[in-house]
């Protein structure tokens, strides 16, 4: 049985030599970086970005607010100097679109900025842009866990987390987080379309109702279906499908969201990761000893034709291991290529 799955590094924000000579080593089709260390100008002293416009204006903080197409030209020939391909760019920094998280005022400008930052990624031939919806980030209330053989992991513990106060020191409803949502994402997507650039939604992690004072609006089924089939249906707005947020709904759910979002092809790709427990506690685990069954998941991804990339993703840290978790992520991104050639019965194609 053929296959288009293909199986990427992932949670990568540097790709330096070593990081890329380790993945092609691996043997994988790409990677996807998050949130890199972009300066907003183009590389070499002869190719100038377009204005100051990619800096905030003097008296600001002197960060970039949007991305350069030909550092991220640069960046995707570089990669494809070792043999990979850049699969796809999951999130920019937050900054870049803090205000419309918030509904704040400036948030026309974050959006335009944003807007440039997706053509920009288009035409620097970058297919997919991650992008997500909390405020205030992931939460975990331990990084220090222990799984199998004491390997190290984080955790989440809702009893601990909702003592938090306010983030912003003020309680944001879902009401206005949802429209803040679609006040922004009306905005962006035809860029998207235009461009050709698939924008793919992540979960809320952890998927609970709220986070210090700021509602989570993709903590469930309804949420997504909400997103992607009433606010904005497009074939340029997918879903990062992240395993391990999904599963701390409920491993039943994470099955039937996956079934019903690969169907429609809505999934871009695929954080192939584990965890033990749901909200409202949970941990991360081995990709092999979690309460999902990823020898299932393999199964009906491989019935239902997905075409996508499947990344490791929150690996345990293993014993002399590094901050990039150099082990771990061999140890998953292992188990995920020959689970797929034992299912298919076919070896990847590079």
């Amino acid at each position: 049985m053929n296959t288009r799955i293909r199986v990427a590094a992932g949670s990568i924000r540097d790709p330096d030599d070593e990081t890329l000579t380790f993945a092609a080593q691996l043997g994988v089709s790409g990677v996807i970086l998050n949130t890199p260390s972009l300066t907003g100008q183009a590389p070499y002293g002869s190719m100038q970005s377009l204005g100051t416009s990619y800096w905030n204006p003097p008296g600001e903080a002197q960060v970039p607010v949007k991305w350069d197409y030909l550092e991220l030209l640069h960046l995707r020939k570089r990669i494809e100097g070792y043999g990979l391909a850049l699969e796809a760019i999951e999130n920019v920094p937050i900054h870049f679109y803090e205000k419309c998280l918030l509904g704040s005022p400036g948030r026309d400008a974050e959006i335009a900025n944003y807007r440039d930052t997706i053509r920009a990624v288009g035409r620097a031939g970058i297919r997919i842009l991650g992008y997500h919806w909390m405020a205030n980030r992931v939460w975990r209330t331990s990084k220090h866990a222990r799984t199998r053989g004491g390997a190290s992991v984080s955790s989440f513990d809702f009893d601990l987390a909702r003592r938090a106060p306010a983030t912003f020191g003020r309680d944001i409803d879902e009401l206005q987080v949802w429209a803040n949502y679609r006040y922004f994402i009306d905005a962006v997507l035809p860029v998207a379309e235009e461009e050709g650039v698939i924008l793919a939604l992540h979960p809320d992690d952890p998927p609970v109702p709220a986070l210090g004072g700021v509602a989570r609006i993709f903590r469930d089924f309804a949420g997504f279906r909400r997103a992607l089939e009433e606010l904005a249906p497009s074939a340029n707005h997918q879903l990062d499908f992240c395993m391990g947020t999904w599963a701390e709904m409920g491993v039943d759910v994470m099955m039937q969201a996956l079934r019903h979002f690969v169907s429609q092809r809505k999934v871009a790709y695929i954080h192939f990761r584990n965890v033990r427990g749901t909200v409202p506690c949970f941990e991360e685990a081995f990709i092999d000893d979690g309460d999902v069954d990823v020898v299932a998941v393999m199964r009906l991804l491989v019935e239902l034709d997905f075409e996508g990339m499947l990344i490791d993703d929150h690996v345990p840290h293993m014993v002399n291991d590094t901050a990039w978790m150099h082990r771990g992520r061999a140890y998953a991104m292992g188990y995920i290529k020959g689970l797929l050639h034992a299912i298919t019965d076919t070896p990847e194609k590079q």
